[in-house]
């Protein structure tokens, strides 16, 4: 059974349709996944979240107001309860990405440095573009409806903004 509509979804969900929860859960678990991921969260903490966020689609469910808009209230559900989980574990945001490749003491101290500089330079950019590049960084297959969905901003935003951002992070990279 295939529906266009998410707010057709919600409201045959609410009805207690199985299929209809199937379809919801396969549009969106992995937007939640990657917002998750984008606040630097652990495999484990990443699937509390998702599994958390969900658990709150269906306790709010009946109160819902606008069935249309549920993939942006999951979005933004994600991103509270991914902000509540780093707040009980007491964690800082970890660099995303991944380690260098160490095969040798020279190459631990480059990617050091370089983390330290990629880090500093996503610390210098406005909120709006870290958020945007870290969600890139953490989810580099995400379309820009979900990384609209995902931020709150308007599709036709996402790819001038995206561009635009990256011309500054390489600006304090100093990469031209």
């Amino acid at each position: 059974m295939e529906w266009n509509e998410t707010g057709d979804l919600v409201r045959k969900a609410r009805a207690g349709d199985p299929a209809a929860w199937r379809e919801l859960v396969d549009r969106y678990s992995r937007l939640l996944c990657a917002i998750a991921r984008s606040y630097g969260l652990s495999g484990a903490d990443v699937d509390d979240v998702v599994q958390t966020t969900w658990l709150r689609l269906v306790e709010r469910l009946p109160r819902l107001r606008d069935p249309a808009r549920a993939g942006a209230w999951l979005a933004v559900t994600a991103r509270r309860e991914s902000l509540a989980t780093l707040r009980r574990r007491g964690r800082e945001r970890p660099l995303t990405g991944h380690a260098p490749s160490v095969t040798g003491p020279h190459h631990v101290v480059f990617g050091r440095d370089l983390a330290g500089s990629v880090t500093a330079a996503l610390d210098a950019v406005p909120p709006r573009c870290r958020a945007l590049l870290e969600l890139s960084i953490a989810s580099p297959r995400l379309s820009y409806v979900e990384i609209s969905t995902a931020l709150g901003v308007p599709l036709g935003s996402v790819g001038p903004t995206r561009a635009r951002c990256l011309t500054h992070l390489r600006r304090r990279l100093g990469v031209t």
